[in-house]
């Protein structure tokens, strides 16, 4: 708890702490969703539990659309904070730069990495675009109400940077090699190699987790630390189902490689 103090600076302010819970428990439960089988449905998962009238009576998108509608507003909403909140101190503009270039980063590689085999779901682009826009503009928010506070005795935002850096490399590393697998036209799923493929199904994942708790050592606030947590339980959730899909699909698929983290889950 000494730690927590020292190192987190939070306004007190019922919002941030509702927001931070509020947050941190949906994401649990998607998390819970996925392992479950209740999935999101875009990628490898877009058709999972529909079939006949059902499945008809929803929109496809392409999952090159699909997936802007999941990032774009993210990226405006951190793009518009520099106009928003001209005079920023350093931590400010470290967060609105990190969560901007993040979300810049994810556009360029549906654009122009990625390649597609599957599709989106309308309901599901925007509930996770939804989410990604508002945690992107709460975030900012909240540091915007913590500007003028005491600095934590623990200033963790350089470390911070370097750990954000390390997950957005690894991610779009990891995101690469995944383009590499099909050659241009080829639509069916293989099991991934090279990076840390070969330890756990999802490194992409990993290093994404790696990503949001950069962005919280940058922040240090309440609401950072809790959305670093609950992106954290989904995107286990979410590698655990996608292990588990592989291991469905491919009888070769190597038992030893583990979901999201090597060697432990």
């Amino acid at each position: 708890m000494l730690l927590m103090d020292n190192a987190i600076i939070t306004p007190p302010s019922f919002l941030i702490t509702a927001m931070s819970v509020l947050s941190l428990v949906l994401l649990i439960f998607l998390g819970c969703s996925e392992i479950m089988g209740k999935h999101l449905k875009y990628s490898k998962f877009w058709n999972v539990n529909n079939s006949g009238k059902s499945a008809m009576a929803q929109i496809k998108l392409s999952s090159r659309t699909g997936m802007l509608i999941l990032y774009i507003p993210a990226f405006l909403a951190g793009l518009a904070s520099f106009w928003i909140f001209p005079r920023q101190d350093l931590r400010f503009l470290m967060l609105t730069s990190a969560l901007t270039f993040h979300f810049f980063k994810r556009n360029f590689e549906v654009l122009f990495i990625h390649k597609y085999s599957g599709g989106v779901i309308l309901d599901s682009a925007i509930l996770i675009g939804t989410f990604y826009f508002s945690i992107t503009a709460t975030m900012i928010y909240f540091q915007h109400l913590s500007e003028g506070l005491p600095e934590p005795r623990i200033d963790l935002k350089y470390v911070g940077m370097i750990v954000f850096l390390l997950g957005i490399s690894g991610n779009l590393y990891h995101h690469y090699l995944l383009s590499k697998m099909r050659n241009d036209g080829e639509k069916q799923y293989k099991i991934p190699k090279g990076g840390l493929f070969d330890k756990v199904a999802c490194p992409h994942y990993l290093f994404e987790i790696i990503t949001f708790w950069g962005i919280f050592l940058i922040s240090q606030n309440l609401y950072a630390l809790f959305c670093a947590l609950g992106i954290s339980f989904y995107l286990m959730g979410r590698s655990y189902a996608t292990r588990k899909w592989y291991l469905s699909k491919f009888d070769i698929f190597p038992q030893d490689v583990k979901a999201v983290f090597p060697y432990v889950f």
